[in-house]
Parts: C-alpha cells; sequence; structure tokens
C-alpha cells in the first residue's frame, strides 16, 4: 500500500483537525489488523501548478532546445546539476526530486537554472510574465 498524506490543523489547544476527515476514516480502515505507523509535520507549500507550468513549458524546453536534449533528457540534466549531491560512502549521485520542492525552494532552483543558463550557456530565458505568450507561439509554430 503506498503511502498517503492528509492535512489538518492543531488548534491552541493542541486538538488536531483533519481537512478530509472521512476520507481519513476510510484509508485508515485498510489497515484493520495492522500496525501502522503516524507521522506528524508542519505543512509546506509544495511548487505552484503556475510555477510547474514554467518550469516544464519554458525553462526545460528552452534548455533543451539549445542543447539538443529531449525535454526529460534536460529535465533530468538539470536535477543531477542542480540538485544531485554526491554520495561519498558508495561513489554514486542522490538526485533530488523537483517536486518535493517548496514553492521557495522551486523558486530559487528557477532562478539558480537561469543564471547558469546566461553565464554558461548564453541563453536567455523568458521571464514567467511571458510564460503565456511564449506557450501561444509555440503552440502555433507546431
Amino acid at each position: 500500500m503506498t503511502d498517503r498524506e492528509f492535512g489538518g490543523f492543531v488548534d491552541s489547544n493542541g486538538r488536531l483537525s483533519l481537512d478530509f476527515k472521512g476520507a481519513f476514516k476510510a484509508y485508515v480502515q485498510r489497515f484493520k489488523g495492522e500496525e501502522v505507523t503516524v507521522t506528524v509535520r508542519k505543512r509546506r507549500s509544495k511548487r505552484s501548478d503556475r510555477q510547474n507550468r514554467y518550469w516544464h513549458g519554458v525553462v526545460v524546453p528552452t534548455l533543451a532546445e539549445h542543447c539538443g536534449y529531449t525535454k526529460d533528457e534536460m529535465h533530468e540534466a538539470l536535477k543531477a546539476k542542480f540538485l544531485g549531491t554526491e554520495d561519498l560512502t558508495r561513489g554514486l549521485m542522490r538526485i533530488g526530486s523537483t517536486a518535493k520542492l517548496s514553492t521557495a525552494e522551486f523558486a530559487e532552483l528557477t532562478e539558480r537554472v537561469m543564471v547558469w543558463a546566461i553565464t554558461d550557456l548564453d541563453v536567455v530565458i523568458p521571464p514567467p510574465e511571458k510564460e503565456t505568450k511564449l506557450r501561444q507561439r509555440r503552440k502555433k509554430a507546431a
């Protein structure tokens, strides 16, 4: 069975209120007679849909076209370059996930990629404000 997250709020008295109490109860029923682990952590804002559309609709395609990669290859290459960490004990790379980044972390990643693109590749990635117009132009050209 896969893990599932349920949002909620802890009031000033320490009481937990779940956003979808019925769905939580139904999910927990699946584990009748089983041992479970419950984890509670502060909610983080995950990257926004707008950030995701900009990343996959502008940043990645712009760099993929310049580098001669597919969009998927470029996305993986950027993750390796900017989210990769070397596991010194095994000599391998651990590649981070963009899906797990908060909105602030994703904005920082995008900024780092844009700076790298202009300084190392001489590629200007259009800013987010122009995202809609650029996507419309690409659709017309296709």
